[in-house]
């Protein structure tokens, strides 16, 4: 069974105590809302926020509205016993949250960042301990840390940040607990198939139940619903609404229209972006290498471990500058200051203190990540044979570019009736709504829109219209306990269905040829949109299917590909096709009952596509006697399939 969740409906049981609750897990805050079900059938519930306990100092516990999204793997000396004590636990073995942040600013090498991306990164063991990615192993040798650091996989840290406010919730709601509620987790609409299947693994381990996935850009327009009642007066049929979300990891683009149904506005969710693992972080880094060259002038030399320290200084000194209360819009001499711990014994005297000036970070978000460019400049790709093992950032910072590249292949690609164009075939958006926690600063915002402006102005449209009124930091949580008071009818709801073209690896019929590689073909086995509850049999060809011994299946999708009908076959993967992770698998010989077989048999089948109520896709072969074979898409290396 190809598990692939589709974006969309999966039923909930009815519960008896009370709650939805909407978690945002991102990739730099958490936060959590909730809304308390029932009451009358024509009163929505009110959305509220959960402010999160947690450690800010050590032995200090206050209730926070977010939840940063760090993990501090402490050394027994790191501090004095009980400091870091929870509500539900006396002694934890980590720490979550503030003073995870504020502690792993001064000690980088024990402070797992950006797990959420590490979550989505393909080329790595999801599942294995490997961060903090720069940290030394348990046991060996290292600076302020000698006795090593013991490693943590994504999906644990991703489990701990989930677990933190489940546990937070039950100490504070324990007549409601929190495995009783009915719980919406978001992830990137970009996230692929086996980071969507991560995510749900971590919360499981965290002991979720009646769990739902939803995309962040969706749960952020919901989130704008949420708080306009009227909206339906501000949107009409035929606007294309531009959801832009940045992130402290990824940039997600999504586009919405707004169609009619049976008299009354409906929504559709009609394009998603590529995974962009562009944001925050990429931002801080540039920050950090700015002050390294600036101290480098003078002098003094920083190493890998006092950078990886620098760049967690300079998110904290960005966000003040840009978007602290006391900024300024027009203020542009303020400057933050940044202190760089020493290394070895002189710690204190080989402290290094500078500043970070909101000039300097407003030149270089300008001219490095939102440069004036064309709607025809695309990002640049990779070009190097080689590289680094880490966390695969986009090869272009410039944001304006990937939303150049976004709204190009949609118009190129998208047959859709609802999506509105400029002369040259641009998706043109009438509307924008911003998320994320890059957009709280105006000057961002400003640039976005005076760059898609000028896009649409060359095109002979009028400006964008902002959708504003929400709080960037809180509309995902907010929003996705929306979505789970509008499943229950107190709302209306985004059509979506799989939010990308999925297809099969298809082996060539072709005479061997030494030194080259039998040609691939792709085939569509879920078209993009296809909706819960809808099946496709896709009996119109045969394949034949190896069973009894070991084969790998290839998996592909596309976010741009969005004509290609169930059972159409690609003669090539090309490059609109992105791979996913492969499958090898031993199918068993006999599978159903009154099945029968052989090992190594190759029998023909057929392709069944099924996307069930519960949102996930499953891939079926059939064969002419009635046996049954389900692919299951698994994060696992070698895996079994029945």
């Amino acid at each position: 069974m190809l598990e692939l969740w589709a974006g969309e409906a999966r039923p909930l049981p009815a519960l008896p105590n009370q709650y939805v609750i909407g978690i945002d897990l991102g990739t730099t805050n958490c936060a959590l809302a909730f809304a308390q079900q029932g009451g009358d059938a024509g009163e929505r519930p009110q959305v509220t926020l959960f402010e999160i306990s947690q450690l800010v100092n050590p032995g200090e516990v206050r209730d926070e509205p977010l939840l940063p999204s760090f993990l501090y793997l402490p050394g027994p000396a790191d501090f004095p016993a009980g400091s870091i004590a929870l509500p539900w636990d006396d002694s934890p073995r980590f720490v979550v949250g503030a003073l995870a942040q504020k502690r792993g600013a001064e000690v980088a090498n024990r402070l797992v960042a950006s797990a959420k991306s590490w979550l989505s990164h393909a080329g790595v063991d999801r599942t294995a301990s490997i961060l903090p990615w720069r940290g030394p192993e348990q046991g060996g040798p290292e600076m302020n840390a000698p006795e090593g650091v013991a490693k943590v996989s994504p999906v644990e840290a991703s489990r701990r940040y989930l677990d933190h406010m489940r546990q937070a919730w039950d100490s504070k709601v324990p007549d409601a607990p929190f495995t009783q509620q009915q719980v919406l987790v978001t992830v990137p609409a970009s996230f692929d198939a086996v980071a969507r299947e991560l995510t749900l693994k971590a919360a499981e381990q965290a002991g979720y139940e009646n769990l739902l996935l939803l995309e962040e850009p969706q749960a952020a327009f919901y989130a704008w619903i949420e708080r306009h009642s009227d909206w339906r007066e501000r949107v009409a049929v035929g606007d294309l609404i531009l959801v832009v979300d940045i992130g402290g990891g990824t940039t997600d683009f999504t586009l919405i229209a707004v169609t009619e149904q049976s008299g009354e506005l409906a929504l559709e969710r009609v394009a998603v972006g590529e995974h962009i693992l562009l944001g925050g972080d990429n931002i801080d880094l540039a920050l950090a290498r700015h002050i390294e060259q600036q101290l480098a002038a003078k002098g003094a030399k920083l190493d890998s471990m006092q950078l990886h320290a620098l760049w967690q200084q300079c998110r904290l000194a960005k966000e003040r500058l840009l978007v602290g209360p006391d900024k300024k819009r027009d203020d542009k001499k303020r400057e933050e200051p940044v202190t760089i711990l020493g290394r070895g014994t002189g710690l204190v005297g080989g402290t290094i203190k500078t500043k970070l000036a909101a000039e300097d970070v407003e030149r270089i978000l300008d001219e490095g990540f939102l440069p004036p460019v064309s709607s025809h400049d695309m990002p640049q790709r990779r070009k190097m044979g080689l590289a680094e093992i880490g966390l695969p950032y986009a090869a272009d910072a410039a944001i304006t570019r990937h939303l150049a590249r976004f709204l190009r292949q949609q118009a190129v690609q998208s047959e859709h009736g609802s999506v509105r164009r400029g002369a040259s075939g641009l998706a043109a958006p009438t509307h924008v709504l911003f998320n994320g926690g890059v957009l709280r600063a105006a000057v961002v915002r400003r640039r976005i829109l005076d760059v898609l402006n000028g896009w649409l102005a060359d095109e002979g449209l009028g400006p964008v219209t902002p959708l504003l009124g929400e709080d960037l930091m809180h509309a995902v949580a907010r929003g996705a306990a929306y979505y789970g008071l509008a499943r229950a009818g107190h709302g209306i709801r985004i059509r979506g269905g799989v939010p990308r073209t999925y297809y099969v690896g298809i082996e060539s019929s072709m005479p061997a040829v030494p030194g080259m590689r039998t040609p691939l073909k792709a085939l569509t086995v879920a078209p993009f949109g296809m909706e819960e509850g809808t099946s496709v049999d896709l009996r119109e060809r045969e394949f034949g299917l190896i069973v009894g011994e070991p084969a790998e299946f290839r998996f592909f999708q596309s976010a741009v590909r969005k004509n290609d009908a169930a059972g159409a076959l690609l003669d090539d993967t090309g490059d609109e096709l992105e791979e996913l992770s492969p499958v090898e698998v031993t199918l068993g010989a006999a599978s159903q009952p009154g099945g029968a077989g052989s090992a190594g048999e190759f029998v023909p089948v057929t392709l069944e596509t099924v996307v069930t109520e519960t949102g996930m896709l499953q891939l079926w072969s059939v064969a002419r006697d009635g046996r049954r074979w389900k692919l299951e898409f698994n994060v696992r290396e070698k895996v079994k399939a029945s």
